[in-house]
């Protein structure tokens, strides 16, 4: 008798949780703010994001996993135009206000360089966010198409073409 073993086919998913408590080890500044707590950042993240956001939990989960996995691909490939919805830009600004753990993320992700945020005013209408979702999947993460999918035309006015912005 053979018997034969069938391979996975799909591969690892980067895990944004993961990949946000990474940095913990790198935070700097701040630290009795940040870490005093007890949490770790995933979960100080999505608190914050409760606290100043009418939403549950699960969505709170939700943007800030996509907001992490977008910011890390920004950083990442800085060739790539990337552009973000306003559903996930809240989850992207959360990261950004919490300065302290922005700038781990930068020094993880970003090669020890600040990434900046210097937005256009006017959003754009060019599919970019759906450019971008399929980027993510490309280079191994997993995102929430229903959010991505809402704000699909309708973009972040970010702008790549400054330098070592998002």
């Amino acid at each position: 008798m053979t018997v034969t073993l069938d391979r996975p086919t799909s591969t690892r998913t980067r895990d944004p949780k993961k990949l946000l408590n990474a940095v913990q080890p790198h935070i700097k500044h701040l630290t009795i703010n940040v870490l005093d707590s007890g949490m770790t950042l995933w979960d100080r993240e999505v608190a914050l994001l409760l606290r100043d956001h009418t939403m549950v939990r699960d969505m709170a989960e939700r943007i800030l996993g996509n907001a992490v996995t977008y910011t890390i691909g920004c950083m990442e490939h800085p060739e790539v135009h990337l552009g973000v919805g306003k559903l996930v830009d809240i989850g992207v600004h959360q990261l950004i206000l919490d300065t302290p753990v922005w700038w781990a993320l930068c020094d993880v992700y970003n090669e020890g360089s600040y990434k900046h945020h210097a937005p256009f005013i006017e959003r754009r209408r060019d599919g970019l966010c759906l450019r971008t979702a399929d980027f993510l999947k490309s280079i191994g993460f997993g995102v929430d198409e229903e959010l991505w999918a809402i704000d699909g035309t309708d973009c972040s006015p970010c702008d790549n073409k400054v330098p070592d912005s998002h």
